[in-house]
Formats: C-alpha cells, structure tokens, sequence
C-alpha cells in the first residue's frame, strides 16, 4: 500500500527536519510573546501540556523561557505528574533533571509522583526513572508510602502491580503503619477477602496476585501475624480461618515460619485452635465424602507443617460434638482422631532434632530459607531435613483459591 510506505517515510526521514522546524515556529513565537504580561502563565500552561504529550524537545525550549516547572492548571496536577500519569519517562527525566520537585504533592489527594508511578503497572519505566532520579520511596502523603500505593490500587484482575511491588521494596520500609493502622498485611487481607466474595474465576486470578505478593512481601521481612488493626484480623488468621478456601496462602504463611500464637489480650488465638474450629465448620455443612476427606487431609497437612517451626501446637478448646443436622456427622470419628492425635503428640516431648530445626529456621529468617540452608555446611540429607517443604507437592485444585 503506497499510502503507508509514505506514511512510514514521513515518520522515519521526514520527523526530525519537521521537529526542528517546529522549534523554529516555537522559538520565533516566544521571542514575539515574550513582553506579554500572561506569557509566564502562557508558558507555564504550555510545558504542561507538551508534557503530557511527551514531546521534549518542545519543552526544552520552553524550560529555556523560563517556564514554570510545578505549574498547576486547573488540573491541580503539576507537569511532572501529568508526565507520569502519561507514561513518559524521557520526561519525567528532563523535568526533574531542571530541578522540578519531584516530591510535589498534587493538591487533590496529596500524591507524589512516585506515588502515581506506582499505581499502574503500565508506568513501571517512570517508576524507573523516578527512583534513579532519587524519589524517596518511603515519603508518605496522608495516608500511604508509594508501596502501600501500589497494592491498594491492585486486585489482581485490572491492575497486577507485582513489578511495581518488586521493585519498590528494593528500598521500601515494609513495615510502614499509617495514621489509620493500614500495613501491607492489611492491604492483603482486604483483597484476599475481596476474593473470597468474587467468582470461583476472579478468585483464582486474585489469588494468583495475592500469593505472589505475599512471597515478595514476606522474603522482605513482611509479618503476616501483625494485627496494626485492632478491629480486623492479621494475614495469618485470615488464612487459617478460611483454610478451605485459601489452601495455598495458608501453606506459604506457615512455612515462611510466622508466628502461629497471639497472647494479645484482644485478639488472643492459636493456630490449631482456628484450623481445627474451621474443619469443624466446613464438615458441618458439607455433605460430600470425597470433599470431607480432602478438608481433614488439608487441615492434619497443615499441622504438620506447623510443627516444623512450632514443635508444640495443641489446641486450646476441647472439641464440641460434630453432628450433621440431628444425626452424628460421618466424619465425626475422623475428626475426633486428628484431634486426640494432636493433643497426645503434644503431650509428649518434642524430638531433640525437631527443636533443634526450628531453633536453626527461626535464626535464618526472613524467608525463603532454602539459599541460606544450602550455604550451611551440612550434608544433603540433615539440609533435607531442614527444609521438608522441598518434598511438598500439592494435590490438584491444592496450589490456588
């Protein structure tokens, strides 16, 4: 089609004599404007614009009139946040490059640049440029640092915001608590119960989202039993009290050797006690035997995996009676095993080499484990030992939502 191998020449041979002319046109118009007395104001609005549009060279010679860098049109956005919500790196790079304030807060919602950059996965190369430009990736606005950004506004179905994630806690504090007690835990446990409430396929794509963040989250020292919220339960507990249904955030939690007890007089638990006060619901309204045994086997899996790190895990509360509407419930005895099971291996001394493991696991923190243990000089098989989540393969339907 001749129409676009010209369309193609003018883009590729034509461009850069248009572009100087244009410079030209934008030059010999400032020269004539320049004793206007709007011609600031002119400028100002000019640099925002051509900002957004991500045309530098144009830019160039406005920054070079003076132009003003944290103009603010009725946008209330200045040309350095027009230029991230835009995606335009080279710039964000210019800009910030003739000393525009790139920690400037727009003065709607108090956001920073980083903070928009942060927002969308699609402006991960102005987040890019903003971090090596020096942005401060723990400055706060009034409610959330750039990382508590990133995964409010994700939910795993529009926005998947992992590399922005990744990258920010290269020097994110992930421990930051707002005014209002939201933490990057807090911000996990509203999703995953946003998943909970989806359909069986949004909560498959969520949990994707929810487990990969919670691996970066967690390999950063992230704690998933931290309650900064009085009046909502931690990352953990929501966990185990949907074990059912978040099979695989339950396993991960657990093996990355978070703590399984709170003694906080407000929120006081145990983990045994939520898994087994779970199973015992779950049975209650379950009236299929295949799915039954699948919920004990899930639940006697995960104390196991307890154990690794919490060689003693009895259950406080003795176990009421499981019956299926007046009826005793089929899987009554089962479940009154698993229990009597757990509480005599509880009465029994812990194995020297099972407190010896998880005395050796807690010092290699935070997770994951296996580089460091690998490191140890050890042989394979005691390494093997210390990481028995190497052996674990999850049955099918067992790795998601």
């Amino acid at each position: 089609m001749p129409y676009l191998h010209g369309f193609r020449r003018i883009v590729y041979e034509y461009q850069p004599l248009v572009d100087a002319v244009m410079s030209v046109v934008l030059i010999e118009l400032l020269e004539r404007e320049s004793q206007s007395e709007v011609f600031l104001e002119g400028i100002g609005y000019s640099l925002f614009k051509v900002a957004e549009q991500g045309r530098v060279e144009a830019a160039e010679v406005l920054l070079q009139y003076r132009a003003n860098l944290n103009f603010e049109p009725v946008s209330f956005y200045s040309p350095l946040h027009i230029a991230v919500l835009r995606n335009r790196p080279n710039m964000v790079k210019l800009l910030v490059e003739h000393n525009a304030d790139i920690e400037k807060r727009d003065r709607i919602h108090e956001s920073s640049p980083l903070d928009l950059a942060s927002e969308d996965s699609d402006r991960l190369p102005c987040l890019l440029a903003l971090l090596e430009l020096g942005a401060n990736v723990n400055a706060r606005d009034k409610r959330k640092t750039p990382l508590l950004h990133a995964l409010a506004s994700s939910d795993g179905l529009t926005v998947n915001n992992t590399e922005n994630i990744q990258l920010l806690l290269q020097r994110a504090d992930v421990k930051a608590v707002t005014e209002d007690g939201e933490t990057v835990a807090s911000s996990l446990v509203f999703l995953v119960k946003e998943a909970l409430d989806g359909s069986a396929e949004e909560a498959a794509e969520m949990g994707k989202f929810c487990l990969k963040t919670t691996q970066l989250l967690l390999a950063h020292g992230m704690d998933p039993s931290c309650d900064a919220n009085d009046s909502e339960s931690s990352l953990t507990q929501t966990s185990l009290e949907h074990f059912d249904l978040l099979f695989p955030l339950a396993v991960l939690i657990i093996q990355s050797g978070a703590s399984l007890f709170s003694a906080d007089s407000d929120s006081c638990w145990q983990a045994p006690t939520i898994i087994f006060k779970r199973l015992q619901s779950a049975l209650r309204h379950c009236s299929d035997p295949n799915y039954a045994s699948e919920l004990l086997e899930q639940a006697e899996l995960l104390l196991d995996l307890a154990r690794v790190n919490y060689p003693r895990v009895s259950p406080h509360p003795i176990l009421g009676a499981l019956t299926f509407g007046q009826d005793p419930h089929p899987c009554a005895p089962a479940l009154q095993d698993l229990y009597s099971q757990v509480v005599m291996q509880d009465m029994c001394p812990a194995a020297l080499k099972c407190i010896c493991r998880a005395f050796i696991r807690s010092h290699l923190q935070p997770w994951p484990l296996e580089e460091r243990i690998n490191a140890l000089p050890l042989p394979d098989r005691l390494k093997g030992f210390l990481l028995p989540e190497r052996t674990y393969k999850p049955k099918p339907g067992w790795d998601c939502f």
